[in-house]
Order: C-alpha cells, then structure tokens, then sequence
C-alpha cells in the first residue's frame, strides 16, 4: 500500500453493517483513528469480527504506518462518534426518512469544518440534506462491497453542495486508495447501480423462466463478459469488438440487435417461488461454505485481480475519473 498523506486523522462511521465495517477496515488500515457507533447491542462485537475476518486481505495489499484494529473507538452515541471525526461517514439502513434525521443529528454533532458523506446506493443528497443546518457539507459518498478492497466511490453532490466540500471529498477519498468517481448530475442510483440493477433484472428474468441456475449464470459472467469488464468496462470492449472500424463499425453492425425484444425491461415479480429458487441456488453454489469464508475467498481474489488491473492501466493513474 502506498503511503500517503492524509488529509484527515479522524473517520467517523455510523452506522457499523457490512458496508461501515468495510469503511472502518479500509480507514485502519490506511493509518487512520475511527470512531464508530451503531444501536444495534452487538454491534461492537460484530464490527470487531469484521475488521478481523478482513485484515489479513489488507495486511497482503500492504498497511499504511501506524495501521492497527486498535486504532477503532466504539462509542456510546452518534454525538461522541463524530465530535472529533474529520469525514462522518453515514451507512444506515437505506430509509429517506432514516437517514434525514440521522443526518440532522449528525450535522449538529460534527465540528464545523467536518464533511457528511452519505454511503446511500441511490437516494438524492438534495433530499437527504432537507433537516441540515449546513446542507453545503453534504455528499454522497457510495462505496462497493468489499469497501475495504474495491478503489470505486461515487461522489454526487446535493443543490447546496458546495465545490469545496467536492475537492476535499474527493482528497480525502484518494488519500485512502479510492478511485472517486464524481457524478456531476443528481439521479437516482448514480451510475454504477443503475448499470448493475440493469444485470440483475435480466438475471432474475432467466431465473425465473427456468432458461438457466444461478450457477451457470454466474459462470457466463465468470468466464465471459466479467473477465473483459475487469480490465475495459463496458465501452472499450465493445471498441474492441468493432475490430479496426471500433466502436463506429460495432454499432453499424450490431445497432439493431438492440432493439430486438430480448430483455425484460421491468424486474420480475419477486413471488416465494423465484426467491426459493434464487436462494436455493446460490445455497447448492455456497457449498456448505461459510459467508466469512467466501469473502476470505473473495478478497484474495480480488487482491490478486486488483494488482493485474494496476499493471494493465498504469496510465490511468494521474487521470482523474479514468480506469
């Protein structure tokens, strides 16, 4: 892991599930103090156990200085969390409501110069800020799970966000191995979930019209189009798939294939039957596997596949926003 300056000392994380806990190992291990808190009563002990379950992963990808799980405070309430925190980062559960109030408690909390970043996968930072005093400090901030490993953050500001609360969201972020990416226009699931969600409802679809398993559809990203996306996105590979003509000669050629009636467009009622079948196949793919182990799997994998992505786009390192 390189080292590098951080331009904070302080991340505050409320709200400690899958995707704090994946803050909170990210931010020790980049030599960090943390703050957490969550109501749930267990939540010291689960946050603990994640950070662990996560560390040897980070300990391969290389710590940071003065890195340690010690370096984690769990507090007693949201305003000890953030009283000192630098950067809050808010991960409730996914309820407008919710997290309007959240915030708001949050907002009076934190010290004046402190940003708010919300890890929503989808709802607007405009609505978000409604109850803040200093709706300017507001960002959306939204990781992806292993947040510990994976370098993406989507960055959208809400109508009062200021540019100054962008940059020093986006430092920050960098400063911590994340590749932010700064969605300049408000919509609803950013980017990235939208193009996922996309994936999903079609995959849903042959679920339920009995056309394939969950296996073999994870084995048509697995050994397809997932391991091209590792390297080109979506895009580029489609360039690629133009031949010497590029993207030009690819959607001359293969354009109206789109509008043939393959794909459902709207997710499939989700009804016991499908949740049975979906669920069941991904228990038979599990194979008796703990999740704590399959994500011990995963992150090595993902180590290993992260090194290879940095080796393949060294150019894209200075480029902002780029692969």
């Amino acid at each position: 892991m390189t080292s590098t300056t951080s331009p904070i000392k302080t991340l505050a994380i409320v709200g400690t599930g899958v995707i704090g806990a994946g803050w909170a190992a990210r931010a020790l291990a980049h030599g960090l103090d943390v703050k957490a808190y969550d109501p749930d009563p267990k939540g010291e002990e689960k946050l603990r156990a994640a950070i662990a379950n996560a560390w040897p992963a980070l300990e391969r990808k290389g710590l940071a200085p003065g890195a340690s799980p010690d370096r984690l405070t769990y507090t007693a309430s949201v305003e000890a969390a953030c009283a000192d925190a630098d950067l809050v980062q808010e991960n409730a559960p996914e309820r407008e409501a919710l997290k309007q109030d959240l915030l708001a408690a949050i907002d009076a909390a934190a010290k004046p110069e402190a940003i708010i970043a919300s890890s929503t996968s989808g709802l607007l930072p405009t609505r978000l800020a409604a109850k803040l005093k200093h709706p300017e400090r507001l960002v959306v901030g939204h990781p992806f799970n292993p947040v510990y490993l994976l370098p993406l953050v989507e960055i959208v500001g809400g109508e009062k966000t200021s540019d100054e609360t962008i940059a020093r969201t986006k430092a920050i972020y960098k400063s911590i191995g994340m590749r932010p990416l700064h969605i300049k226009r408000e919509i609803e699931g950013f980017v990235a979930d939208r193009l996922m969600e996309a994936l999903w409802r079609e995959a849903l679809w042959l679920v339920n019209d009995d056309v394939a398993t969950t296996e073999e559809i994870d084995a048509a990203v697995v050994y397809g189009c997932g391991l091209r996306w590792s390297l080109m996105g979506t895009f580029l590979t489609f360039h690629l798939a133009g031949g010497e003509g590029g993207m030009r000669h690819m959607l001359h050629q293969f354009g109206p294939a789109l509008k043939l009636p393959w794909t459902k467009l709207v997710a499939p009622e989700l009804t016991d039957e499908l949740i049975d079948k979906v669920s069941d196949g991904c228990e038979e793919q599990a194979a008796g596997r703990s999740i704590k182990a399959l994500e011990r799997r995963r992150d090595d994998f993902l180590i290993e596949l992260l090194a290879l992505v940095s080796k393949y786009w060294p150019e894209a390192e200075g480029r902002p926003n780029a692969i």
